[in-house]
């Protein structure tokens, strides 16, 4: 047991991504035999993380969660920045520049709204939770766009460390919301071309959640809707800790 032990320990990266492809095919499973592909296997997929995650964290009393478990450190360079970011950009290569074109202002205009109503939504809920002060709104605001946006914003205009979680964790509800959502909806909104592929991922934001939605709707959409909400992340993180910032305290 030492010698394997050793052995997953010196492999961490392996192991992270064996683990994952092992997670990817349980919800695979239990997409199509327990919810008959109603519920997507991503979205399952990410409850599983999330779960696996928490429980790493409290068994090894860490901060890090599955990665302060040494046999799974490999998880702390999967989740990085690093394998993050390229894995954003890796989306867009199946998109055409022609079909992307032909989306225009429509396009440019789901951005925006898909920041500013978001970011609304989130400061409305966070004065439902008790805060009452400028940073924390507007860092709950900007993790209700994407949770990728809300940490970032939180670390530019001084939140703490707790009110950036509660950012994450509200970019996280929306992500498996929309991971969800998307299938059902999709025959109702005429989701079913790369133009409106690309406009609901600009007004929708996530790119893990449009992502996995899109590819329990139609795999060719992926990147199309994947490119807008990775453009929607960039807008976000420029716009939320400056004009929507500043907005905020003139507001409050």
């Amino acid at each position: 047991m030492d010698i394997i032990s050793q052995f997953l320990e010196k492999n961490g990266l392996v192991v992270a991504f064996l683990t994952v492809g092992l997670m990817i095919y349980a919800s695979a499973i239990m997409s199509n035999r327990l919810t008959n592909k109603k519920i997507p296997a991503s979205a399952i997929a990410i409850v599983m993380g999330l779960v696996l995650a928490y429980v790493g964290g409290i068994y090894s009393g860490g901060g890090k969660g599955i990665a302060d478990v040494k046999i799974f450190s490999g998880f702390g360079l999967m989740g990085g920045t690093m394998f993050r970011d390229f894995a954003i950009i890796s989306t867009a290569m199946g998109a055409s520049f022609v079909v992307m074109r032909q989306t225009g202002w429509i396009g440019a205009l789901s951005l925006f709204l898909g920041t500013i109503i978001p970011f609304f939504v989130g400061v409305t809920i966070a004065m439902a939770w008790g805060y009452t002060d400028v940073v924390s709104l507007t860092t709950i605001g900007a993790g209700a766009v994407t949770y990728i946006v809300g940490p970032v914003t939180g670390a530019a205009i001084g939140a703490s460390s707790d009110v950036m979680a509660l950012s994450i964790a509200t970019g996280v509800v929306k992500a498996v919301f929309v991971t969800i959502i998307t299938p059902f909806a999709a025959r109702y909104i005429g989701l079913d071309n790369p133009h409106t592929a690309m406009i609901y991922g600009g007004i929708m934001g996530t790119t893990s959640g449009v992502s996995a939605g899109l590819a329990a709707t139609d795999p060719k959409l992926v990147p199309y809707g994947a490119l807008t909400a990775t453009f929607h992340t960039g807008l976000g993180c420029l716009m939320c800790p400056s004009v929507l910032y500043l907005l905020m305290r003139v507001l409050f």
